[in-house]
């Protein structure tokens, strides 16, 4: 098994979306060993954000891009490199003004490439990343997987929409919730994290059992 972690939270060693999402990577490789573990930090090495010289790159044949397209593509190759490695993915992220941080939506605009990994046809658009599992790791200051917050997440519908389209279908999310209101809940909140984590990985050693 391969897995493919991207962190993108700004808050570095303080960040919870990065410590359990860092936990089930760990956890998983600590239930298969002979799992490989691939980190993607978007802090510590941010994706350029698409521009023209992308826009038109994609577009141009290899061998008639400029340097600057041959470039910003070849960025964009490696991130898909890493995608079609990965057998399960960890996208981990903060909930930032109501969405995902900008480096990971940086990271999904790399990744969301007609031809590569989407194509239309006649009965319209395919996903062409198929066979993954995904894990989104979110921490939120507030609650807005129940009650009247609900209608301000974007983050999560916009990322199972996004990774739908694309061929990603099987997607669980672990919620770290509540941080911002106060230690006792920040506690709670990463103990109930950890124990999803925890039936996670146990989840899934009993369906490498099975097989």
């Amino acid at each position: 098994m391969s897995i493919l972690l991207v962190t993108s939270s700004p808050r570095g060693n303080a960040s919870h979306s990065t410590r359990i999402a860092t936990e089930l990577a760990e956890k998983l490789i600590a239930a298969d060993p002979s799992a490989k573990l691939v980190v993607r930090d978007l802090v510590a090495n941010p994706l350029p954000h698409i521009d023209p010289d992308y826009s038109t790159g994609i577009y141009t044949p290899v061998e008639a891009r400029t340097q600057r397209q041959a470039e910003v593509v070849g960025v964009s190759d490696g991130v898909l490199d890493e995608l079609f490695a990965a057998d399960t993915i960890i996208l981990a992220t903060g909930f930032i003004n109501f969405g995902i941080s900008s480096t990971l939506k940086s990271w999904v605009d790399h990744v969301a490439r007609s031809g590569k990994t989407f194509a239309y046809g006649e009965n319209g658009p395919k996903g062409l990343v198929t066979g993954k599992k995904v894990y989104i790791v979110l921490a939120s200051g507030g609650i807005y997987s129940e009650g009247a917050a609900v209608q301000m997440d974007h983050a999560i519908p916009y990322l199972r929409s996004v990774l739908g389209f694309i061929g990603m279908t099987d997607v669980d999310v672990i919620r770290i919730e509540g941080v911002g209101m106060g230690p006792e809940a920040v506690t709670a909140a990463l103990a109930k994290a950890s124990a999803n984590v925890d039936a996670v990985v146990a989840s899934t050693g009993a369906v490498a059992a099975a097989a």
